[in-house]
């Protein structure tokens, strides 16, 4: 027969060192729950509507400003393939994956 007061000692002193884990973190748990939890965000200052509305005007200028620029550029230098030149590149195309699937074929 099992000695069951030494399986019962055994069994108290596990619980006694699963208690203390629990404690210790725990206790870390609660001492890390500001800043570096992950599920809370911190909270963003209200900004004034004049705020919003320079910040709003701002960034339209900037986008202004990006599309002038992109707008001149876009036309400027801007390569133009010959209809020749497609229906060629689209023949070569065409052959490659003709080979492809006569290779699938044979396999």
């Amino acid at each position: 027969m099992a000695d069951f007061a030494a399986v019962l000692k055994e069994l108290q002193q596990e619980r006694d060192r699963l208690d203390q884990a629990i404690r210790v973190l725990g206790s870390l748990a609660r001492r890390s729950n500001g800043s570096g939890s992950l599920g809370k965000r911190p909270r963003r200052r209200p900004l004034s509507l004049a705020a919003r509305r320079k910040i709003a005007a701002a960034q339209r200028a900037r986008w202004a400003r990006m599309r002038s620029v992109t707008s001149e550029k876009a036309y400027v230098g801007k390569r133009v393939m010959s209809i020749a030149a497609r229906r060629k590149i689209a023949a070569a195309q065409r052959a490659r994956w003709a080979k492809v699937k006569q290779q699938k074929k044979a396999a």
